[in-house]
C-alpha cells in the first residue's frame, strides 16, 4: 500500500510540473477552440464559389473566385462568436422537444442513484450493514444537491481558467426565468442553448450526485458516517468540480486538448474508481477479510438495482447529447449493445473459470459494460460498441477477481475493478473506435491516455490527502467491535429483521 501511495504522490508532482510547463501553450487554447467553427463557415461559403462561377468565362474566373472568397471572409467576420458563458434568450428560442427529453433524462439519472445504486450496493453487503449502505447513497444525494446549488455548478460549468470555473453562479446568482406581459426571457447554458439553464443545472447535478456515491462501494462496511459525509462534501468540490470543468467546459485544459468523454467515463467512473481504491487502502481491510464469509445478503436487491442502473443509464448516455436528436438515438443504441455483450462476456468468463455463471456476475458485467461505453457512446458505431462491451466484461472480471486477489486490497463491492478499470477501457477504446461522422471528431489514444492519467493522478492524490486530514481530525473508521456488530445498529440505531 505504501508503495502505491508513494507512487501517486510522485506522479502528482510530475503532473504538476508538466501542467506548469504546458500552461503557456494551453492558455490560448479556449480561444483557438472556437476557430474551427469559424473556419468551417468560411470554408463552406468558399466551397460554393466554384459552382457559382462554373458557367462564367475563363477570363472572369479568378476575379469571381476572389470576390467569393472576400464575401466569405466578410460573412465569417460578421458572424457572431459562439457564446462562452450562460446568457439570456427569449423563450421562443427554447426547443420543447429537447427540454422534454432532458427533463426525462434528469429523472433517469437520479433514478440511477436512488434507488438504483443504493439497492445494487445494498444487496451485496452483509445483512448487518444494509441500511448503512442504503443511507450513504441517500445522504450523498441530499448533501451534493446543496453543495452543487451553492457553488459546485459554478465551479464546474462557468468560464474560468484551464483548471476551475468562476463564481458567477454561486447560489445560482443570475440564473433566472422572467415572465413578462409581452415576452418571457430565461437563461441558458452556453453548453446547452436549446434548454433552460435550470434543466441543464439539475441534469448535471445528477452526475455530481452519483459520482461520489459510487465511491462508497469500495469502503463498504467500515467507514464512519460522519467521516463519509465530510469526505464526500469536500471531494465533490475539490475533485469532482475541477475534473468536470477540465473535461467538459470549453475553457478546461483537457477539453481544449481534444479529450473525448461523451457522458463521464473520465469525469465520473475513473474519477470515482481511483478515489475508491485510495479509500479502501487508507482504511484497510474489513475485519475478518479473507478468513470469514462475506457473501451478499440479498442478490435479489442487487439484480433489481443493476436493472435500474441499466434503465437509468439511457438518461446518462443518450441524455448527454443534450438534444432529442439522432446522436442521442445512436448513444442509446450503443449503450444497449455494449451493456448486453459485456454482461455475457463476464458471464462466460466466470462460467469458464469457476464452472457456473452467477447472478452477481452477470449483473456486474452489465454495469461494467455501461461504464465502458459511457465515454464512447456518442462517438462510436455499433462495431466499436461490440468490441468495447467484450473488453469491458472480460477485463473488469479479471480486475475484480484475479487482480484484486493478487494485490490483496479490500475493494468491498468492486468500485475500482468495475468503475475505474471499466472507465479506462472505455476511454482508451474511444480513441480507437471514434467515428468522425457520428461525433464530429477523430479519436486519439494518446489524447485519451492524457485524460486518464490526469484523472488518476489528481483524484488519487487529492483523495489521499483529504482522507488523511479527516482521519487526523475526526477518525475515518469505526472501532473493531462496532464493525463486528454492524453499522446499522452502531451508526443508525436500526436494523433489518
Amino acid at each position: 500500500m505504501r508503495k502505491l501511495l508513494m507512487s501517486l504522490f510522485m506522479a502528482g508532482s510530475l503532473l504538476a510540473g508538466g501542467v506548469g510547463a504546458a500552461l503557456a501553450d494551453d492558455a490560448s487554447a479556449p480561444a483557438a477552440a472556437s476557430a474551427p467553427g469559424a473556419d468551417a463557415s468560411a470554408a463552406a461559403a468558399t466551397s460554393s464559389a466554384p459552382a457559382a462561377i462554373a458557367s462564367a468565362p475563363a477570363a472572369d474566373s479568378s476575379s469571381a473566385a476572389a470576390s467569393a472568397a472576400a464575401d466569405a471572409s466578410a460573412a465569417a467576420a460578421a458572424a457572431p462568436a459562439a457564446p462562452t458563458a450562460p446568457f439570456s434568450v427569449d423563450s421562443s428560442k427554447i426547443n420543447s422537444g429537447d427540454t422534454a427529453w432532458m427533463l426525462t433524462s434528469t429523472a433517469l439519472v437520479l433514478f440511477m442513484t436512488i434507488p438504483g445504486l443504493a439497492l445494487f450496493y445494498g444487496g451485496m453487503v452483509r445483512k448487518k450493514n444494509v441500511l448503512a449502505t442504503l443511507m450513504q447513497s441517500f445522504a450523498i444525494t441530499c448533501l451534493v444537491t446543496v453543495i452543487w446549488t451553492v457553488v459546485g455548478y459554478s465551479l464546474a460549468f462557468t468560464p474560468g481558467n484551464w483548471f476551475i470555473g468562476g463564481f458567477s453562479r454561486v447560489f445560482l446568482e443570475g440564473m433566472n426565468y422572467i415572465k413578462g406581459d409581452k415576452a418571457t426571457t430565461l437563461t441558458v447554458s452556453h453548453l446547452a442553448p436549446t434548454i433552460p439553464e435550470t434543466v441543464y443545472f439539475v441534469y448535471q447535478m445528477t452526475f455530481a450526485i452519483i459520482t461520489p456515491a459510487l465511491i462508497t462501494g469500495a469502503f463498504a462496511d467500515r467507514m464512519k458516517f460522519s467521516a463519509m459525509l465530510v469526505f464526500m462534501g469536500l471531494w465533490s468540490l475539490i475533485v469532482y468540480s475541477p475534473i468536470a470543468h477540465m473535461v467538459w467546459e470549453p475553457t478546461g485544459w483537457l477539453a481544449s486538448a481534444g479529450i473525448l468523454d461523451f457522458a463521464g467515463g473520465t469525469v465520473v467512473h475513473i474519477n470515482a474508481g481511483i478515489a475508491g481504491l485510495v479509500c479502501c487502502l487508507v482504511l484497510g481491510k474489513r475485519v475478518g477479510y479473507g478468513r470469514e464469509a462475506m457473501a451478499p445478503h440479498n442478490l435479489v436487491l442487487t439484480l433489481i438495482g443493476a436493472a435500474m442502473l441499466w434503465v437509468g443509464w439511457f438518461g446518462f448516455n443518450a441524455g448527454s447529447a443534450v438534444a432529442a436528436d439522432g446522436r442521442a438515438g445512436f448513444a442509446m443504441l450503443t449503450t444497449q449493445v455494449a451493456t448486453a455483450i459485456a454482461a455475457l462476456a463476464w458471464m462466460f468468463a466466470e462460467w469458464a473459470t469457476k464452472g457456473k455463471p452467477s447472478v452477481l456476475g452477470i449483473a456486474s458485467g452489465a454495469v461494467a459494460g455501461l461504464v465502458a461505453i459511457t465515454p464512447a457512446s456518442g462517438f462510436v458505431g455499433v462495431a466499436g460498441a461490440i468490441v468495447i462491451g467484450i473488453a469491458a466484461g472480460v477485463i473488469c472480471y479479471w480486475a475484480s477477481t484475479w487482480l484484486k486477489g493478487k494485490l490483496g486490497y479490500d475493494d468491498s463491492l468492486d468500485a475500482f475493478g468495475v468503475h475505474c478499470i471499466g472507465g479506462i477501457v472505455g476511454a482508451l477504446l474511444t480513441g480507437v473506435f471514434a467515428v468522425k461522422d457520428i461525433g464530429g471528431s477523430d479519436g486519439s489514444v494518446i489524447l485519451q491516455a492524457k485524460g486518464v492519467l490526469t484523472t488518476l493522478v489528481y483524484s488519487g492524490v487529492v483523495s489521499f490527502i483529504l482522507l488523511k486530514i479527516i482521519d487526523m481530525v475526526m477518525g475515518l473508521r469505526v472501532k473493531e467491535d462496532e464493525e463486528r456488530e454492524g453499522l446499522d445498529i452502531i451508526l443508525h440505531g436500526e436494523h433489518v429483521e
